[in-house]
C-alpha cells in the first residue's frame, strides 16, 4: 500500500512538473535536442519535460510523437501497479497512433505502434489481446516491407509468433469458439525471427533471451540455457533489459 501511494505521489508530482515547465519560448528543434539528451540516458520523465512543450508548438511532428510514445513506455517499466501501467501504456498507444496517422508509410511510426500495443498485451483481456495482436502483426509487417534490416521489428514479430504458438490446442479451440479463429503460428517461425534479430544486432540481450524462451517452450533445454545465459551475461543498455533478465532468470530456474 505504502509503495503504491509513493508511486502515485511520484507520478502526480511528475505531471505537475511537466505541466509547469515553461519552455514555450524555445524553438522546437532546441527543445527536441535537449529532450534527446535524456532520451539517450533512458530518463523518460526528464525527456518529457522538453518533448511535451515541443509537442504543443509542433503537434504534427510524427517523429517527435514517436519519441514521446517511447518515453511513456519507459515510464511503464518504472510504474507500480496495473492501473498506472495501463494509463501510461494507453498514453503511449495514443501518441503512436497519432504518429502513424501522420506518416503511415514510415517504419519508425509503424514500429512505435507495434511496440506500444505489445507493451499493453499482458495488461488487457483476451478479446483485446487478440484485437491488438492483429494491429501489431500488421504494423510490424509494414516495417519489414520498408526496412528488412530492422532487428527490433524481427524481435516484435518473433514475440508475436511465440505468443500464439504458446496457446495450447485446447485453449485455442475454446478461444476460437468465443473470439473467432486465431492466427496460425509455430515455434519455428519465432526461432527464425529471433535468429534474424540476433544476426542484425548481436548487442541486444533481449534477442537471446527470447530465443532461449522459445527453445524452452520447444522442449530443448540445452539450447534454451545457452541463449538465456548469453543474454544474462550481457550488460544492460536499454530500459527493458532488467525486465528481460528477470524473465531469463525465471526461465533458467524452470529448466532445472
Amino acid at each position: 500500500m505504502r509503495r503504491t501511494l509513493l508511486c502515485t505521489i511520484f507520478i502526480a508530482a511528475t505531471n505537475l512538473v511537466l505541466a509547469a515547465t515553461g519552455r514555450g519560448a524555445e524553438p522546437v528543434d532546441e527543445l527536441i535536442r535537449k529532450g534527446d539528451v535524456y532520451y539517450d540516458k533512458l530518463q523518460p520523465a526528464d525527456a518529457l519535460k522538453y518533448y511535451l512543450p515541443a509537442e504543443k508548438l509542433d503537434p504534427n511532428n510524427a517523429h517527435l510523437l514517436v519519441r514521446i510514445a517511447r518515453q511513456y513506455r519507459h515510464l511503464m517499466s518504472d510504474a507500480f501497479g496495473k492501473e498506472q501501467k495501463l494509463h501510461l501504456g494507453n498514453t503511449a498507444v495514443e501518441y503512436a497512433d497519432r504518429a502513424v496517422s501522420l506518416l503511415p508509410n514510415d517504419p519508425e511510426t509503424q514500429l512505435a505502434v507495434a511496440i506500444s500495443y505489445g507493451k499493453l498485451l499482458p495488461l488487457v483481456g483476451t478479446q483485446e489481446q487478440i484485437t491488438d495482436s492483429r494491429i501489431i502483426k500488421t504494423a510490424v509487417e509494414k516495417v519489414l516491407e520498408v526496412d528488412t534490416n530492422n532487428d527490433l521489428a524481427w524481435q516484435v514479430l518473433g514475440r508475436w509468433y511465440l505468443g500464439f504458438a504458446e496457446v495450447s490446442p485446447l485453449k485455442r479451440a475454446m478461444a476460437q469458439m468465443v473470439y473467432g479463429k486465431l492466427p496460425p503460428a509455430n515455434f519455428e517461425d519465432a526461432v527464425r525471427c529471433f535468429e534474424k534479430a540476433i544476426a542484425l544486432n548481436p548487442n541486444r540481450l533481449m534477442h537471446y533471451i527470447e530465443l532461449g524462451h522459445t527453445y524452452a517452450d520447444m522442449g530443448r533445454p540445452a539450447e534454451a540455457r545457452k541463449f538465456i545465459s548469453k543474454g544474462l551475461g550481457m550488460p544492460n543498455t536499454e530500459k527493458d533489459d532488467a525486465e528481460f533478465k528477470e524473465k531469463g532468470r525465471e526461465l533458467l530456474a524452470s529448466l532445472r
